[in-house]
């Protein structure tokens, strides 16, 4: 089969095309013939192996040096080809989406708990996009900030892969969604929900007035005490990294620290899990026409490297998407 692959961490160019083997189906296993796979921020993260320390968490003391999965990406949408003997979920030919290390190659095997049904509403592209950002805005607006029907919800970054996911499902909640985005996307996050809209670069979301119970940054454009300023006494600020890096994360999170001892906001960062149940939770929304994942740009799988430095430029609209079906 086709995959790209990583021999050394280093920029994307660093990826070829490579044919390599199947990878083996093991008896709770299933192998899927992808379809489509997105991209995130993590994975060229992970392809250049920065920050450093982060490679433990690729690996453990074997990643320090080269990674330990050659083929990139989590993403993926695609048709089940073979399952194995204690599979019961799924049987060839079923339409599924989910994630599993190896998503940017013609054939990912994981576990049967790694994958849900495929939404019928939704393209395999569509379908590819919702993974690791839908499951980070999930998780961080009801775990993390608690979301409450009636809330003000204020995303910063409303255009981004996570911010378009987290406009819709916030507006699923039952919240009222303000969205912060640049002009050129002002249509966009109000097409998926939004009851208003910031333009940040004519107006100062910080200093208009308005105050919100619950924020998600996406962002890390303005510094934490003017987001308090915009809390409620009570409200929650959430600080989601992985469009900011880990670097930059951890100094804010370093600040979060030493601000929310002061008064009863709660300052608060956090890494999503990928999980089956939440991964129902998305597929369920999506049926339910409360979320359509938003696809930028579709990149066939050979030009892999150009979907992963355009997403790093940090001006995709939604999600970029590898489109290795065809």
């Amino acid at each position: 089969m086709k995959a790209v692959v990583q021999e050394k961490y280093g920029p994307p160019d660093r990826l070829t095309l490579c044919e390599i083997d199947r990878p083996p189906v093991a008896d709770d296993g299933v192998l899927v013939r992808v379809q489509a796979a997105s991209v995130n921020p993590a994975d060229f993260h992970m392809i250049r192996g920065e920050p450093f320390p982060a490679r433990l968490m690729m690996g453990g003391r074997r990643a320090l040096r080269r990674p330990t999965h050659p083929v990139p990406g989590t993403d993926v949408s695609g048709i089940v080809e073979a399952v194995g003997a204690r599979v019961t979920e799924f049987q060839p030919g079923d339409e599924v989406f989910g994630a599993r290390t190896g998503a940017f190659a013609e054939h990912v095997s994981g576990a049967e708990r790694n994958f849900v049904p495929k939404p019928a509403r939704v393209t395999f592209e569509q379908a590819a996009a919702l993974p690791v950002a839908g499951i980070t805005a999930l998780q961080g607006l009801r775990d993390k900030g608690g979301l409450q029907p009636g809330q003000r919800v204020l995303i910063n970054g409303a255009a981004g892969g996570v911010g378009s996911f987290a406009v819709q499902i916030a507006k699923a909640f039952g919240a009222e969604v303000t969205g912060v985005c640049s002009a050129g996307n002002v249509d966009l996050v109000r097409s998926i929900g939004a009851d208003h809209v910031v333009d940040y670069t004519t107006e100062d979301f910080t200093r208009d007035g308005n105050a919100y119970d619950l924020i998600l940054d996406n962002v890390g454009n303005r510094p934490l005490s003017a987001l308090r300023r915009v809390l409620t006494p009570n409200g929650t600020l959430i600080l989601n990294g992985g469009g900011i890096g880990l670097p930059r994360l951890a100094a804010r999170m370093l600040s979060a620290v030493v601000l929310t001892k002061v008064g009863s906001q709660r300052l608060t960062s956090f890494l999503a899990q990928l999980r089956k149940e939440d991964l129902v939770v998305l597929k369920e929304l999506v049926e339910g026409g409360k979320v359509t994942p938003v696809v930028d740009r579709r990149y066939p799988l050979a030009e892999t490297p150009e979907a992963l430095r355009y997403l790093e430029a940090g001006h995709a609209r939604g999600k970029v998407v590898i489109d290795v079906g065809s």
